[in-house]
């Protein structure tokens, strides 16, 4: 971590942008959130309507867009305690705030070099290089508007930073104690993330990282290893050695595609079979309680366990919480320092932080990292 009796710098950067899905906040803004989420698919307005079912349940309003104005208030709350002076913008992919709108009003601010956090913590395609993607787009309207185009550098990713394992560790811990008690010393941990093609999950991560069929390149190991961290630190903190397995959730797409397996509500089903007496589902794939925790894990996975009879609890997101604030801002002065170092301007590289086997990550995406089905631009990468 920074020496904290220094000022913290975050030179060479003068903004940090807060990057993420963006939701609908409205009923009448489900049908076009998803018209952008799949922009150029060709997907009937009527089954578009059909795919929102999950956001009209929930009044039209997806929480990802509160929940990032929590995270935004945070951030700033931070920085402004421990003296970074370091303006936090926000900017969406499918939704207001967008993202082109966001980058404009900050070049028109005068920022030129700034710093970008995706709300996704692992190494994919939709998770890393679509952002990116995203990214070239919206420079590309800038140049296209004939504004000054800043430069764009992506944070590395932060699954197994303490400021974002700590919080599931007592997460997690929060969750078995709302289990019954009878039921607490045998609860099984099913750790959950996002579902993606096979295909998608072998080519993860750089290069090197990239795996046979099946066998889930960098998105898979980096989920493990979280995984095992909290599941480590929960026997340590609790005395009892608990069974825990990856799980996946919020499938898409045609259904003779190979996705990641098994489902978590398939997964409730074999551990219902099995005898286990309940279970903890740890969202580890996810920043915040957004709409595919809220619905796919606490409404139908939820519903799921009592039809089995099977106790079950969930333990809560990163979200906005304090330490994973204070993460970030050692992130931005780790790159920053990097940066400075990099330019000659620092006498050494500084300490990067992380947990697991897998040390720190690229801070830069390399040639090939988590390519796309169909080549296109992207930033703040090497390719």
């Amino acid at each position: 971590m920074p020496d904290q009796s220094v000022q913290p710098s975050p030179d060479p950067y003068d903004a940090l942008l807060l990057l993420s899905f963006g939701g609908p906040e409205g009923p009448e803004d489900v049908v076009p959130f998803l018209e952008n989420v799949t922009h150029g698919r060709g997907i009937p307005r009527e089954r578009l309507k059909e795919v929102g079912r999950h956001y009209f349940l929930f009044g039209g309003v997806s929480p990802i867009n509160a929940q990032n104005r929590e995270l935004l208030h945070a951030l700033r709350k931070d920085f402004s305690e421990h003296g970074l002076e370091l303006p936090v913008y926000w900017g969406n992919r499918n939704w207001a705030p967008y993202l082109t709108d966001t980058l404009r009003e900050l070049v028109t601010d005068g920022h030129r070099r700034v710093l970008v956090l995706a709300t996704s913590a692992y190494a994919s395609y939709s998770g890393c290089r679509q952002y990116r993607e995203n990214l070239a787009d919206a420079l590309a309207a800038l140049e296209g508007e004939g504004l000054p185009l800043p430069r764009l550098d992506k944070l590395r990713h932060y699954f197994n930073h303490p400021g974002f394992v700590r919080p599931m560790v007592d997460a997690t811990l929060a969750a078995l104690a709302e289990l019954p008690e009878e039921r607490r010393a045998g609860a099984h941990l099913a750790f959950t993330t996002h579902s993606i093609p096979i295909t998608a999950a072998d080519t993860s991560g750089p290069v090197a990282a990239h795996t046979e069929e099946g066998e889930g390149g960098a998105y898979v190991a980096q989920h493990l290893d979280v995984a095992r961290l909290i599941a480590d630190a929960v026997r340590e903190e609790t005395g009892v050695e608990r069974p825990w397995r990856l799980v996946y959730q919020s499938r898409s797409g045609a259904p003779h595609i190979p996705w990641l397996e098994p489902d978590i509500c398939d997964h409730l089903e074999e551990l219902h079979g099995e005898g286990v007496p309940a279970a903890v589902m740890v969202p580890i794939g996810f920043v915040s309680d957004h709409m595919e925790v809220k619905y796919d894990l606490d409404t139908e996975a939820t519903a799921k366990a009592a039809e089995l009879g099977l106790p079950v609890s969930r333990a809560s997101t990163v979200g906005a919480d304090p330490r994973f604030a204070a993460g970030v801002r050692d992130l931005v002065l780790e790159r920053a320092a990097t940066e400075r170092f990099a330019e000659g301007r620092a006498a050494a590289a500084p300490e990067r932080c992380a947990l697991g086997a897998l040390g720190p990550s690229h801070d830069v995406c390399p040639v090939g990292c988590c390519p796309a089905r169909s080549p296109r631009p992207a930033a703040a990468g090497s390719d």
